[in-house]
């Protein structure tokens, strides 16, 4: 299990990168203005990286002895 860590974490970073980018796209797709893009977009991804950071730092923490 312990080979896998870093692996995993690699590639769920880098579909939360595009997940990120994908769902940018989305809200702006029919957006007229900044304000319509961003704060929909900053309410929606901000408690999905917030997750992602915190089960990171579960993931990467020295087991207990």
């Amino acid at each position: 299990m312990r080979s896998l860590k870093w692996p995993a974490l690699i590639v769920g970073f880098v579909l939360l990168m595009i997940g990120t980018v994908m769902v940018f796209m989305a809200f702006d797709r029919n957006s007229h203005s900044n304000s319509d893009t961003i704060r929909p977009f900053l309410i929606t991804m901000a408690p999905v990286w917030a997750v992602a950071i915190a089960s990171a730092s579960v993931l990467l923490r020295p087991p207990k002895k």
